[in-house]
C-alpha cells in the first residue's frame, strides 16, 4: 500500500489538474456560446441565399455559369479545416484520418501531386506535411479568428483556378456543429456548384416569377462569387464552434474523471491513514504487556 505522504502528494497533484482542466473548460465554454451565436446567425442567410442560386440556375435553361461546369477530374483541391491547439478530443484527429482518406481515393487515378491541400488551421497542415500530401496553402489565423475578408480572398483563388481550368474540382473537409455533444464531420463538394433536382410541384418554384434588373447574367455574375463565399465563411464558422464544443466536452470529461480519482485516492488515503493509526495502537497496547 503507498504511503500516506504519496497518497497526499497524488492527490494534490489531481486536484491541481482538475483546477486546469474546470478553467479550460470555462474558457472553452465562452467561446463556445460567441461561436454558436455567430453560426446560427449565418446559416439562416447562407441558406436561403443557396436556394435562391440553385432555384434560379435550375429554372433559368438559357443560363450557364462556369462555375457548374462539370469535367473530368484530373486536378482537385480540398480545403480541410481544423484547430490550431490541441485538448479536443478527437477533432483532428478524425479530419487528418478523412483527409487521409480521400487523397487515397483520388491518388490511384490522378497522383498524389496533383491533389492540392488547403490547410486551415495549424494540426491539418502539419499532418498534411507530415503525410507528404501537397500543402498549396496554409490559413492558421482564420482557425482561431475566423474573417470573412481572407475567405474570400481563398475563395476568389479557388474560383479562379477552377475558371482557368488548373483545378476540375473542389471538396470541403469540416465538422459542422450540430449541438455541444455532437459534431458531424462533413465532406461536401464545393466546386462545380451542384444543382438539387427541382420538382414542378414544389413550393419554392415561385422562383420562375423573378424579375432580373439589369440582366440574368448581371445578377449572376454578383449572386455566383457571393453564394461561394459564404458557403466557405459559413463551413469555417462551423468548424471553429464544432471546436469549442469539442474542447469543451474534453474538459469536462477530464475534470469528471479527476473527481472520481480525487474520491478514490481520499478513500485510498483515509484507509491508509486508519491503517496507520491501528497499527500505532497495536503496538502501544503489545508494548503495555511487556
Amino acid at each position: 500500500m503507498a504511503s500516506l505522504k504519496e497518497v497526499k502528494g497524488r492527490i494534490a497533484s489531481v486536484n491541481s489538474t482538475r483546477k486546469i482542466t474546470s478553467a479550460m473548460k470555462m474558457v472553452a465554454s465562452a467561446k463556445l456560446h460567441r461561436a454558436q451565436n455567430s453560426i446560427t446567425n449565418m446559416l439562416p442567410y447562407e441558406k436561403k441565399l443557396h436556394a435562391m442560386l440553385t432555384a434560379f440556375l435550375s429554372n433559368e435553361a438559357d443560363i450557364q455559369s462556369p462555375y457548374m461546369e462539370v469535367r473530368p477530374v484530373k486536378r482537385v483541391a480540398i480545403v480541410a479545416f481544423s484547430s490550431n491547439s490541441s485538448l479536443c478530443g478527437a477533432y483532428n484527429a478524425n479530419v487528418a484520418r478523412q483527409l487521409n482518406l480521400m487523397v487515397e481515393g483520388y491518388e490511384s487515378s490522378i497522383g498524389k501531386e496533383n491533389i492540392l491541400v488547403y490547410a486551415v488551421g495549424k494540426k491539418i497542415a502539419h499532418e498534411a506535411k507530415k503525410e507528404g500530401f501537397n500543402v498549396a496553402g496554409e490559413f492558421l489565423q482564420m482557425a482561431d479568428k475566423p474573417s470573412y475578408q481572407e475567405t474570400f480572398d481563398l475563395v476568389q483563388k479557388l474560383m479562379k483556378m477552377f475558371v482557368d481550368k488548373e483545378i476540375d474540382k473542389v471538396e470541403l473537409l469540416y465538422h459542422h456543429f450540430k449541438n455541444t455533444a455532437s459534431q458531424i464531420l462533413t465532406r461536401e463538394t464545393y466546386l462545380p456548384v451542384e444543382l438539387p433536382p427541382v420538382e414542378k410541384s414544389n413550393e419554392n418554384h415561385w422562383a420562375l416569377d423573378y424579375i432580373f434588373e439589369p440582366s440574368e447574367a448581371d445578377l449572376l455574375a454578383t449572386l455566383v462569387p457571393q453564394v461561394l463565399g459564404l458557403r466557405l465563411y459559413t463551413a469555417l464558422l462551423d468548424s471553429n464552434a464544432s471546436e469549442h464544443a469539442a474542447r469543451t466536452m474534453a474538459m469536462q470529461i477530464a475534470t469528471d474523471n479527476a473527481n472520481e480519482i480525487i474520491q478514490d485516492l481520499t478513500v485510498l488515503y483515509n484507509k491508509s491513514r486508519q491503517q496507520a493509526i491501528t497499527n500505532e495502537l497495536l503496538d502501544i497496547i503489545g508494548g503495555s504487556f511487556k
